[in-house]
């Protein structure tokens, strides 16, 4: 018996069951995004013009990344609805690319043991690694020109050129700054998008080079002068005297004296940022040319993440919180999730616990206009019950909207499946769970089911076992469109075992 034609004899066009992960599930992001809701919604949620923090810890296949992608998704509506009071999504959830540049800056030997190699990560990678994210997407908004250049899907994040164009100086400079130190594009040469963004911004730097033309202009003098006192100093013999010619390396010193003094303050700092900054791939050579571009004057004071410390990168957070308020976004929200997928922490809580407690901060997690949305391993909230009382004292967790157990009751389960069974059904047609069974299984016995599967990808999977195990045991010619109590039983007993033994 095929199983599309038992579907479609409920009324159901395609499999609601056939896909387990969010990310690539066809049925969650067209319908159930929309109307499926866990619980727990309103809490992890929250409200966008106030942005809070909520940490989830919950097993896998319990949907934290259906949920975290209905926040993005709500977040963009939001946006969409109110273009004067937007939320800036940032979303940190692929942490590859920032673990691979940071065990490049600790080296080889430090870096082949991933347990030595996590206990070097810090507060402030975290924060770097957020900044790289958020930066690198405005300046890809800002560079974007014109409706036709845009991409189709909006990400919530685009730029109103009406308030770009309004950005002055000081907002330009702190732009290019944080281009300097985080745009991590690979669109571009790094110089050339940078020259781009400046341009694009209405940044003047002419009077970046006074001090290299002065140089320059200062050593053509010198040489000139010099060789005129040369030609002109022959003896009462007629022999030309080279004791001046000694004054034209110390002269042109200290004409070059201002331009190198520059040059050595950017260098260090070129020096620090690729040292510090351990998330993002920069080239002390290349960031030492872009700082030059700015006037000394314009560049004394300001923070740049050449330390191992959070202070620079709370300043530089509040920079781009700054020019996010003066484009329209009154908050920031970080979505982080698959903290279990990166090659380094391979799932093991151990891993999953070094990489992690560094960003349980309370000061950065109720920073001001921030908001994070933290989806956790469920082994990671029985560490927290195991933590110091320093541990506690630093996260705060009692003030972080937790989620201890995100679970699924029978209930919940039950309307989840109806909810996909709907999303899947022909037109006209509203089909139920209950019907897909024979009446010798009750409404309750089938609650009870689904409760003890815990979570929405192992009740999909036992679902479509379900249906392809009551398919094989009948015929297209003799077909049978209620599930017997028996298939049902067999099956959950199957699962349930497998379940165990993983």
């Amino acid at each position: 018996m095929n199983t599309q034609s038992f579907l479609e004899h409920h009324g159901i066009a395609r499999n609601p069951f056939a896909e387990e992960d969010a990310q690539t599930d066809p049925v969650f992001k067209q319908h159930c995004i929309q109307n499926a809701y866990h619980p727990a919604w309103d809490k992890v949620y929250g409200d966008p013009t106030e942005p809070a923090t909520a940490i989830i810890f919950g097993p896998k296949g319990s949907g934290k990344t259906a949920m975290r992608l209905q926040v993005d998704r709500h977040l963009v509506h939001f946006n969409a609805q109110n273009p004067d009071g937007r939320v800036y999504i940032i979303r940190y959830d692929d942490f590859n690319p920032f673990l691979d540049h940071f065990c490049e800056r600790l080296g080889r030997r430090a870096s082949r043991k991933p347990e030595k190699a996590l206990d070097a990560w810090r507060l402030w990678d975290h924060m770097d690694a957020i900044l790289c994210l958020g930066v690198t997407e405005l300046v890809d908004q800002v560079l974007l020109e014109g409706d036709s250049h845009r991409p189709k899907a909006d990400n919530g994040n685009r730029i109103d050129t009406a308030k770009l164009s309004k950005l002055d100086r000081n907002d330009a400079r702190d732009l290019l700054l944080l281009a300097a130190s985080y745009d991590q594009s690979t669109s571009s040469t790094f110089s050339g998008r940078f020259e781009q963004l400046r341009k694009r911004l209405g940044y003047s730097n002419w009077n970046a080079s006074l001090d290299l033309w002065f140089a320059i202009g200062w050593c053509m003098l010198v040489v000139g002068v010099f060789g005129w006192l040369f030609w002109n100093s022959a003896d009462e013999e007629g022999v030309r005297t080279w004791n001046l010619l000694w004054f034209i390396p110390l002269l042109c010193f200290f004409g070059k004296l201002p331009y190198l003094i520059r040059w050595c303050r950017n260098q260090f700092a070129a020096m620090g940022i690729h040292r510090h900054m351990r998330v993002g791939k920069r080239e002390t050579s290349s960031v030492r040319k872009v700082l030059m571009q700015f006037p000394s004057k314009e560049l004394a004071s300001q923070p740049l993440p050449r330390y191992d410390r959070t202070d620079d990168r709370y300043e530089l957070l509040r920079k781009f919180q700054s020019l996010l308020g003066r484009l329209g976004f009154d908050g920031v929200i970080v979505l982080m999730d698959r903290v279990d997928e990166p090659h380094m922490t391979g799932g093991k809580p151990e891993l999953m616990r070094r990489f992690v407690w560094p960003l349980l901060d309370n000061k950065l997690l109720k920073h001001p206009g921030m908001g994070f949305k933290l989806m956790l391993p469920e082994e990671l909230y029985r560490d927290t019950e195991r933590e110091t009382r320093e541990f506690h004292e630093r996260a705060r967790l009692d003030k972080q909207n937790v989620i201890p157990a995100f679970s699924w009751t029978g209930e919940s389960l039950y309307d989840l499946t109806r909810s996909r069974m709907l999303a899947c059904a022909s037109e006209g047609k509203h089909p139920d769970p209950k019907e897909l069974f024979d009446d010798s299984l009750s409404y309750e016995r089938m609650l009870s089911a689904f409760e003890s599967l815990r979570v929405p990808r192992h009740l999909f999977r036992f679902l479509y076992r379900v249906l392809v195990e009551h398919c094989n045991q009948f015929t297209d010619a003799a077909p049978k469109y209620k599930i017997d109590a028996s298939t049902f039983e067999t099956s959950l007993a199957v699962y349930v075992r497998e379940m165990e033994r993983v």
